[in-house]
């Protein structure tokens, strides 16, 4: 993903919020899109796993 002004991506999430928005939704909008940032970078590390191996590893039928 490429480098942005932190800031101004904190401004296009608060953009988006409704008028009626809480601090909780904020809070939200901002773990999502930090999660997803991680996601992504760990599957652009090679940091993943097959969904085979995923459920093997928790005893799930394959």
């Amino acid at each position: 993903m490429p480098t942005t002004d932190i800031r101004e991506e904190a401004q296009r999430l608060i953009e988006k919020l409704p008028a009626n928005a809480t601090w909780d939704d904020l809070m939200y909008e901002i773990y999502v899109r930090q999660a997803i940032e991680a996601g992504l970078a760990d599957s652009d590390a090679g940091r993943t796993l097959d969904v085979k191996e995923v459920r093997a590893k928790f005893g799930l039928p394959t």
